[in-house]
């Protein structure tokens, strides 16, 4: 299933979501006051911050900060490129640094900060920053829009033609969730079209996916895990990208 965000998928399995972070709203105040100040994506990041209950007066705040009304450092975008060193006696494959390949994007005001929490973290897991360019040839730039199937008030064959339809590259569906794969421009007009023509969506945002996954020793999974945990505990980690097959 190329592209398909299986790490995404294995947080929802344990519970482990943005919605029940205690750091969700700084999280979220700073994807708002970026998409505020470039113009690109405040109406989904302003409803991601209403699903998780962010109050209106955070969100205002974050709006007004991003148009540089209340002053501050400013907030900026950007991803650093690691990768986890894995040995066992199975091995590894894949096409990146020992197999696993990691993108971290982190939205901040203090750069030195940033990379040295990261890199503390990374340390903490035997793992370690990549220069620019020696994973992230791995990913590709997709649109990710999430339904739950058994919200769509239509037939099954009525919710496919309209996904078709919609300018959509893909979808894939794994169990009651079905992702549709947009052009990251296109992602906001295929979003809005599904939801006009009664198909909810649970959630949409750009990612960097997989082209392919690296194979991981079944006792080297939980590790691989924590490590995402503890890089997307940081508050000024947005998301964190893997090509780990998990």
């Amino acid at each position: 299933m190329s592209g398909h965000s299986k790490w995404s998928t294995i947080k929802r399995q344990k519970g482990v979501t943005d919605a029940k972070r205690s750091n969700v709203f700084t999280k979220l105040a700073k994807i708002i006051t970026v998409a505020s100040r470039t113009g690109h994506g405040l109406d989904i990041a302003i409803e991601q911050a209403k699903k998780a209950n962010m109050p209106h007066d955070n969100i205002d705040r974050a709006i007004a900060r991003g148009k540089g009304e209340l002053g501050g450092a400013q907030i900026e975008e950007e991803i650093y490129e690691a990768y986890l060193s894995l040995r066992s006696s199975e091995g590894t494959k894949g096409d990146g640094p020992s197999g696993v390949a990691i993108m971290i994007r982190t939205l901040t005001d203090n750069k030195n900060r940033t990379v040295s929490e990261i890199r503390a973290v990374l340390n903490k897991f035997s793992g370690s920053l990549a220069s620019t360019g020696a994973v992230s040839y791995l990913f590709e730039q997709k649109g990710i829009i999430e339904i739950l199937a058994d919200k769509i008030p239509l037939p099954k064959e009525d919710a496919e033609m309209i996904i078709i339809d919609s300018g959509a590259d893909d979808f894939v569906e794994d169990g009651n969730n079905i992702y549709v794969y947009t052009p990251p421009k296109k992602l906001e007009e295929i979003k809005e079209s599904l939801e006009f023509k009664a198909i909810p969506v649970e959630s949409a945002k750009i990612e960097q996916t997989p082209k392919t996954y690296a194979n991981i020793a079944e006792e080297k999974k939980e590790a691989v895990i924590k490590l995402l945990e503890a890089l997307e505990d940081l508050d000024d980690v947005s998301e964190v990208f893997t090509n780990a097959d998990l």
